[in-house]
């Protein structure tokens, strides 16, 4: 059972004591019939309360507004509507950055999968027997022989700049030599 409430039994009046049976923490108000004192109540009419001058004046002087508290709430009503303008065009800007990233996205998927389809067509299309064959017959090409081998070791791990022709010891640069 709810704390505040009360539960009334099913049971009949006490007759002895006028009362009706009541379980929980709280009885229920009685309900009396109207009677005189209720319709006396109900006819007289409501009695305003004196207020003292000194409370009209207060409550009077709470209803003023001051000039500057109206400036006050003036700027920040208008700081307030600019925060949410910026706020919502910065919103407008970011959706519509995001629709071009995305078309820029689908428009460079589509370039990597034309550039790959055309590799793959040249790479088919490139037959290295028939090249060889084209090199060594009609230009007179032929492989180096051992004798033009010439084995250097790099002082640099990735690649070679030829400035001049290489030493025939194959050492390129030595800080020893130097």
């Amino acid at each position: 059972m709810q704390a505040g409430t009360a539960r009334r039994s099913r049971q009949p009046h006490n007759r002895t004591q006028g009362q009706m049976y009541v379980y929980g923490n709280v009885a229920a108000k009685p309900v009396y019939a109207p009677g005189k004192e209720q319709k006396r109540r109900e006819e007289e009419p409501k009695r305003k309360h004196k207020t003292s001058s000194q409370v009209r004046k207060n409550r009077r002087q709470a209803m003023r507004m001051n000039p500057g508290y109206v400036l006050f709430l003036t700027t920040a009503a208008v700081l307030a509507l600019v925060v949410c303008v910026h706020y919502v065009k910065l919103q407008s800007k970011i959706t519509s950055h995001s629709e071009n990233i995305t078309v820029l996205q689908e428009e460079l998927a589509d370039m990597r999968e034309e550039n790959n389809t055309r590799y793959n067509s040249v790479m088919d299309s490139v037959n290295l027997e028939e090249v060889r064959e084209r090199a060594q017959e009609v230009l007179g090409m032929v492989y180096a022989s051992s004798e033009q081998v010439i084995e250097y070791t790099s002082p640099s791990s990735d690649y070679v700049k030829q400035y001049e022709s290489i030493p025939e010891d194959g050492v390129l640069a030595d800080s020893k030599r130097e």
